[in-house]
Protein backbone atom coordinates (compact mmCIF):
# COMPACT_ATOMS: atom_id res chain seq x y z
CA UNK A 1 0.00 0.00 0.00
CA UNK A 2 1.25 3.50 -0.77
CA UNK A 3 0.07 6.93 0.25
CA UNK A 4 -0.94 9.80 -2.00
CA UNK A 5 1.33 12.83 -1.59
CA UNK A 6 -0.17 15.13 1.03
CA UNK A 7 -0.05 18.88 0.25
CA UNK A 8 0.37 19.93 3.87
CA UNK A 9 1.71 23.34 2.89
CA UNK A 10 -1.42 23.90 0.80
CA UNK A 11 -3.60 22.83 3.74
CA UNK A 12 -1.73 25.29 5.96
CA UNK A 13 -2.29 28.10 3.44
CA UNK A 14 -6.04 27.36 3.24
CA UNK A 15 -6.48 27.13 7.00
CA UNK A 16 -4.40 30.24 7.67
CA UNK A 17 -6.23 32.25 5.03
CA UNK A 18 -9.69 31.46 6.40
CA UNK A 19 -8.55 31.90 10.02
CA UNK A 20 -7.20 35.34 9.13
CA UNK A 21 -10.53 36.23 7.52
CA UNK A 22 -12.36 35.23 10.69
CA UNK A 23 -9.92 37.20 12.82
CA UNK A 24 -10.24 40.49 10.94
CA UNK A 25 -14.04 40.34 11.02
CA UNK A 26 -13.79 42.04 14.41
CA UNK A 27 -11.60 44.76 12.92
CA UNK A 28 -14.12 45.46 10.18
CA UNK A 29 -16.81 45.86 12.83
CA UNK A 30 -14.69 48.53 14.50
CA UNK A 31 -14.01 50.32 11.22
CA UNK A 32 -17.62 50.26 10.01
CA UNK A 33 -18.52 52.37 13.04
CA UNK A 34 -16.19 55.07 11.71
CA UNK A 35 -16.48 54.69 7.93
CA UNK A 36 -19.58 54.02 5.77
CA UNK A 37 -19.64 50.52 4.29
CA UNK A 38 -18.99 51.38 0.63
CA UNK A 39 -16.37 53.99 1.50
CA UNK A 40 -14.60 51.43 3.70
CA UNK A 41 -14.61 48.90 0.85
CA UNK A 42 -13.37 51.50 -1.63
CA UNK A 43 -10.47 52.53 0.60
CA UNK A 44 -9.63 48.88 1.28
CA UNK A 45 -9.40 48.01 -2.42
CA UNK A 46 -7.53 51.23 -3.18
CA UNK A 47 -4.86 50.71 -0.52
CA UNK A 48 -4.40 47.09 -1.57
CA UNK A 49 -4.15 48.11 -5.24
CA UNK A 50 -1.17 50.33 -4.42
CA UNK A 51 0.46 47.60 -2.34
CA UNK A 52 -0.01 44.96 -5.06
CA UNK A 53 0.93 47.13 -8.06
CA UNK A 54 3.97 44.93 -8.69
CA UNK A 55 1.81 41.79 -8.76
CA UNK A 56 -0.33 42.85 -11.73
CA UNK A 57 2.31 42.38 -14.42
CA UNK A 58 2.75 38.94 -15.96
CA UNK A 59 5.89 37.26 -14.66
CA UNK A 60 8.53 35.61 -16.90
CA UNK A 61 7.39 32.15 -17.89
CA UNK A 62 3.73 32.83 -17.08
CA UNK A 63 1.25 32.34 -19.90
CA UNK A 64 -0.78 35.35 -21.11
CA UNK A 65 -4.33 35.65 -19.84
CA UNK A 66 -6.84 34.03 -22.13
CA UNK A 67 -10.30 35.49 -22.70
CA UNK A 68 -11.65 32.71 -20.49
CA UNK A 69 -9.24 33.63 -17.66
CA UNK A 70 -10.18 37.31 -17.89
CA UNK A 71 -13.85 36.44 -17.62
CA UNK A 72 -13.17 34.19 -14.61
CA UNK A 73 -11.21 36.98 -12.91
CA UNK A 74 -14.15 39.35 -13.28
CA UNK A 75 -16.61 36.77 -11.94
CA UNK A 76 -14.27 35.88 -9.06
CA UNK A 77 -14.17 39.51 -7.97
CA UNK A 78 -17.85 40.18 -8.62
CA UNK A 79 -19.05 37.24 -6.54
CA UNK A 80 -16.21 36.95 -3.98
CA UNK A 81 -15.44 40.63 -3.34
CA UNK A 82 -18.40 42.78 -4.30
CA UNK A 83 -21.62 40.77 -4.14
CA UNK A 84 -20.59 38.68 -1.12
CA UNK A 85 -19.92 41.82 0.93
CA UNK A 86 -23.23 43.43 -0.08
CA UNK A 87 -25.29 40.32 0.69
CA UNK A 88 -23.52 39.66 3.99
CA UNK A 89 -23.63 43.21 5.39
CA UNK A 90 -27.23 43.93 4.46
CA UNK A 91 -28.36 40.38 5.27
CA UNK A 92 -27.04 40.45 8.82
CA UNK A 93 -28.78 43.80 9.34
CA UNK A 94 -32.15 42.23 8.51
CA UNK A 95 -32.07 38.92 10.36
CA UNK A 96 -30.93 37.42 13.66
CA UNK A 97 -27.33 36.58 14.45
CA UNK A 98 -28.42 32.99 15.10
CA UNK A 99 -29.89 32.67 11.61
CA UNK A 100 -26.77 34.22 10.08
CA UNK A 101 -24.45 31.77 11.80
CA UNK A 102 -26.50 28.72 10.89
CA UNK A 103 -26.88 29.76 7.24
CA UNK A 104 -23.17 30.57 6.82
CA UNK A 105 -22.37 27.10 8.18
CA UNK A 106 -23.62 25.77 4.84
CA UNK A 107 -20.60 27.11 2.90
CA UNK A 108 -18.62 23.81 2.87
CA UNK A 109 -21.64 21.87 1.65
CA UNK A 110 -22.44 24.36 -1.12
CA UNK A 111 -18.77 24.35 -2.21
CA UNK A 112 -18.86 20.56 -2.43
CA UNK A 113 -22.05 20.59 -4.50
CA UNK A 114 -20.78 23.25 -6.92
CA UNK A 115 -17.41 21.53 -7.29
CA UNK A 116 -19.21 18.32 -8.21
CA UNK A 117 -21.29 19.93 -10.94
CA UNK A 118 -18.90 22.63 -12.21
CA UNK A 119 -15.49 20.96 -11.77
CA UNK A 120 -16.72 17.37 -11.97
CA UNK A 121 -14.85 16.54 -8.75
CA UNK A 122 -15.78 13.31 -7.03
CA UNK A 123 -16.72 13.75 -3.38
CA UNK A 124 -15.23 10.84 -1.44
CA UNK A 125 -17.36 9.48 1.43
CA UNK A 126 -14.69 10.51 3.93
CA UNK A 127 -14.72 14.10 2.62
CA UNK A 128 -18.54 14.12 2.69
CA UNK A 129 -18.46 13.11 6.37
CA UNK A 130 -15.88 15.84 6.99
CA UNK A 131 -18.17 18.40 5.37
CA UNK A 132 -21.06 17.23 7.57
CA UNK A 133 -18.86 17.60 10.67
CA UNK A 134 -17.84 21.10 9.61
CA UNK A 135 -21.44 22.19 9.06
CA UNK A 136 -22.53 20.64 12.35
CA UNK A 137 -19.67 22.26 14.24
CA UNK A 138 -20.41 25.79 13.07
CA UNK A 139 -24.13 25.30 13.63
CA UNK A 140 -23.33 24.33 17.23
CA UNK A 141 -21.19 27.48 17.60
CA UNK A 142 -24.13 29.55 16.44
CA UNK A 143 -26.68 27.83 18.65
CA UNK A 144 -24.32 27.84 21.63
CA UNK A 145 -23.60 31.55 21.26
CA UNK A 146 -27.09 32.78 20.45
CA UNK A 147 -29.42 30.19 21.99
CA UNK A 148 -30.89 32.74 24.36
CA UNK A 149 -31.26 35.46 21.77
CA UNK A 150 -34.65 36.29 20.41
CA UNK A 151 -34.93 36.03 16.64
CA UNK A 152 -35.38 39.29 14.81
CA UNK A 153 -38.58 39.94 12.88
CA UNK A 154 -38.67 40.32 9.13
CA UNK A 155 -35.97 37.72 8.61
CA UNK A 156 -37.10 36.34 5.26
CA UNK A 157 -35.28 38.95 3.20
CA UNK A 158 -32.25 38.82 5.46
CA UNK A 159 -32.07 35.02 5.26
CA UNK A 160 -32.37 35.18 1.47
CA UNK A 161 -29.48 37.66 1.32
CA UNK A 162 -27.36 35.43 3.56
CA UNK A 163 -28.08 32.44 1.35
CA UNK A 164 -26.90 34.63 -1.50
CA UNK A 165 -23.69 35.35 0.43
CA UNK A 166 -23.15 31.62 0.98
CA UNK A 167 -23.58 30.97 -2.74
CA UNK A 168 -21.20 33.82 -3.62
CA UNK A 169 -18.50 32.46 -1.30
CA UNK A 170 -18.91 28.97 -2.74
CA UNK A 171 -18.64 30.32 -6.31
CA UNK A 172 -15.49 32.20 -5.22
CA UNK A 173 -13.90 28.94 -4.03
CA UNK A 174 -14.82 26.98 -7.17
CA UNK A 175 -13.79 29.69 -9.65
CA UNK A 176 -10.58 30.18 -7.69
CA UNK A 177 -9.72 26.54 -8.28
CA UNK A 178 -10.11 27.00 -12.05
CA UNK A 179 -8.04 30.19 -12.02
CA UNK A 180 -5.26 28.77 -9.85
CA UNK A 181 -4.49 26.21 -12.54
CA UNK A 182 -3.46 28.89 -15.06
CA UNK A 183 -2.66 32.12 -13.19
CA UNK A 184 -0.21 32.73 -10.33
CA UNK A 185 -1.72 33.40 -6.87
CA UNK A 186 -0.11 36.85 -6.68
CA UNK A 187 -1.53 37.95 -10.02
CA UNK A 188 -4.98 36.58 -9.17
CA UNK A 189 -4.93 38.54 -5.90
CA UNK A 190 -3.95 41.79 -7.62
CA UNK A 191 -6.35 41.50 -10.57
CA UNK A 192 -9.49 40.56 -8.64
CA UNK A 193 -8.68 43.39 -6.22
CA UNK A 194 -8.58 45.84 -9.15
CA UNK A 195 -11.95 44.56 -10.35
CA UNK A 196 -13.30 45.01 -6.82
CA UNK A 197 -11.99 48.59 -6.79
CA UNK A 198 -13.65 49.32 -10.13
CA UNK A 199 -16.99 47.83 -9.08
CA UNK A 200 -17.20 49.69 -5.76
CA UNK A 201 -15.76 53.06 -6.93
CA UNK A 202 -19.12 54.71 -7.84
CA UNK A 203 -20.57 53.84 -4.43
CA UNK A 204 -17.36 54.76 -2.59
CA UNK A 205 -17.14 58.17 -4.29
CA UNK A 206 -20.80 58.83 -3.50
CA UNK A 207 -20.20 58.25 0.23
CA UNK A 208 -16.84 60.05 0.19
CA UNK A 209 -18.34 63.32 -1.05
CA UNK A 210 -20.14 64.05 2.20
CA UNK A 211 -17.73 62.34 4.61
CA UNK A 212 -15.57 64.18 7.16
CA UNK A 213 -12.18 62.49 6.81
CA UNK A 214 -10.72 64.78 9.47
CA UNK A 215 -12.80 63.00 12.09
CA UNK A 216 -10.97 59.70 11.58
CA UNK A 217 -8.25 59.15 14.17
CA UNK A 218 -4.70 58.06 13.37
CA UNK A 219 -5.34 54.75 15.12
CA UNK A 220 -8.26 54.04 12.79
CA UNK A 221 -6.16 54.87 9.73
CA UNK A 222 -3.50 52.37 10.85
CA UNK A 223 -6.22 49.82 11.50
CA UNK A 224 -7.60 50.45 7.99
CA UNK A 225 -4.13 49.88 6.52
CA UNK A 226 -3.74 46.55 8.31
CA UNK A 227 -7.29 45.50 7.41
CA UNK A 228 -6.78 46.36 3.73
CA UNK A 229 -3.54 44.40 3.39
CA UNK A 230 -4.88 41.42 5.31
CA UNK A 231 -8.27 41.26 3.58
CA UNK A 232 -7.34 41.98 -0.03
CA UNK A 233 -3.72 40.86 -0.22
CA UNK A 234 -2.60 38.23 2.30
CA UNK A 235 -5.75 36.13 2.63
CA UNK A 236 -6.42 35.93 -1.11
CA UNK A 237 -2.80 34.98 -1.82
CA UNK A 238 -2.88 32.26 0.85
CA UNK A 239 -6.20 30.89 -0.44
CA UNK A 240 -5.15 30.81 -4.11
CA UNK A 241 -1.79 29.25 -3.22
CA UNK A 242 -3.55 26.46 -1.35
CA UNK A 243 -6.10 25.87 -4.12
CA UNK A 244 -3.39 25.01 -6.65
CA UNK A 245 -2.95 21.54 -5.12
CA UNK A 246 -6.24 20.82 -3.29
CA UNK A 247 -9.64 19.90 -4.82
CA UNK A 248 -12.26 22.61 -4.32
CA UNK A 249 -14.60 20.25 -2.43
CA UNK A 250 -11.79 19.50 0.02
CA UNK A 251 -10.71 23.14 0.26
CA UNK A 252 -14.27 24.16 1.06
CA UNK A 253 -14.02 22.39 4.42
CA UNK A 254 -11.40 24.93 5.45
CA UNK A 255 -14.03 27.68 5.33
CA UNK A 256 -15.02 26.41 8.79
CA UNK A 257 -11.94 28.27 10.03
CA UNK A 258 -13.68 31.59 9.32
CA UNK A 259 -16.44 31.40 11.97
CA UNK A 260 -14.28 29.26 14.27
CA UNK A 261 -11.54 31.92 14.28
CA UNK A 262 -14.11 34.65 14.82
CA UNK A 263 -15.52 32.76 17.81
CA UNK A 264 -12.00 32.21 19.20
CA UNK A 265 -11.25 35.94 18.97
CA UNK A 266 -14.46 36.63 20.87
CA UNK A 267 -13.53 34.17 23.62
CA UNK A 268 -9.87 35.20 23.95
CA UNK A 269 -10.05 38.97 23.42
CA UNK A 270 -13.66 39.96 24.04
CA UNK A 271 -14.30 37.91 27.18
CA UNK A 272 -17.11 35.80 25.76
CA UNK A 273 -17.95 32.62 27.66
CA UNK A 274 -16.65 29.35 26.22
CA UNK A 275 -19.64 27.06 26.64
CA UNK A 276 -19.74 23.23 26.36
CA UNK A 277 -21.64 23.61 23.08
CA UNK A 278 -18.82 25.74 21.67
CA UNK A 279 -16.24 23.17 22.84
CA UNK A 280 -18.17 20.44 21.03
CA UNK A 281 -18.40 22.66 17.95
CA UNK A 282 -14.65 23.18 17.83
CA UNK A 283 -14.11 19.41 18.18
CA UNK A 284 -16.53 18.71 15.31
CA UNK A 285 -14.94 21.34 13.08
CA UNK A 286 -11.45 19.94 13.76
CA UNK A 287 -12.69 16.41 13.05
CA UNK A 288 -14.11 17.63 9.75
CA UNK A 289 -10.79 19.11 8.67
CA UNK A 290 -8.88 15.97 9.71
CA UNK A 291 -11.27 13.69 7.82
CA UNK A 292 -11.13 15.80 4.68
CA UNK A 293 -7.33 16.12 4.63
CA UNK A 294 -6.16 12.69 5.86
CA UNK A 295 -3.98 11.06 3.17
CA UNK A 296 -5.75 8.40 1.13
CA UNK A 297 -4.07 5.03 0.63
CA UNK A 298 -3.82 3.16 -2.61
CA UNK A 299 -2.42 -0.15 -3.63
Amino acid sequence: MSVHPVPWLSYLCLASGMALVGSYVGLSKILVLVLPVFLLAWLRFGIAAVAMAGWVKRQPGEAPLSRHDRWLLFLESFFGNFLFSVCMLFGVARTSALAAGVIMAAIPAVVAILSRFILNERIAPRVAIGIACAVGGIALVSFGKHAGAQADAGGLLGNALLLGAVTCEAIYVVLGKKLAANVSPKRISALINLWGLLLVTPFGLWQALGFDFGGVSAAHWWLLLFYSLAASMVTVWLWMTGLKHVPASQAGVFTVMLPVAAAAVGVVFLGERFSPAQAAAFALALAGVVLATWPARRA
